[in-house]
């Protein structure tokens, strides 16, 4: 199993201050012979609902000397997850989630406009300082 990312206990926490119920930590996918580790799964009820929103969230801190690099690897996991997902549990929405400090830094900038423009990504934006969801991305 791979080792929680630095902001992994911020992110529950912040879901939690947010209404979700965490079921999954880590959340395993396994497909054939390999397992992967999504860092959450998280569900939410809603009253006008029978089932509500489950969702997949992959924790990312961006520490590295090279940002870029980071989101390469970021992207690399989001798009791997999130076809198994829709493989095997396609109820279960997947999300990236940054700090404030990092989507500022890197979604202000052209590549992360790109991104945000061409690309089906959904994020969840946290204040680590308060362990807070900023901003969901659909």
């Amino acid at each position: 199993m791979p080792a929680k990312d630095i902001y992994h206990n911020i992110v529950r926490i912040a879901l939690e201050k947010d209404g979700w119920r965490i079921t999954d930590d880590p959340l395993r996918l396994s497909i054939g012979s390999r397992s992967v580790y999504v860092d959450l799964g998280a569900e939410k009820l809603f009253a006008a609902e029978k089932e509500g929103k489950k969702i997949a969230v992959e924790v990312k801190s961006f520490l590295n000397p090279s940002p870029v690099a980071d989101l390469e690897d970021a992207l690399g996991q989001y798009v791997l997850y999130s076809k198994i997902l829709e493989e095997q549990e396609a109820e279960r929405i997947l999300y990236l989630a940054i700090s404030f400090t990092v989507f500022r830094e890197i979604f202000s900038e052209e590549i992360g406009q790109l991104l945000l423009r061409r690309m089906d990504l959904r994020m969840i934006i946290f204040n680590q300082k308060k362990e807070e969801v900023v901003q969901w991305i659909h």
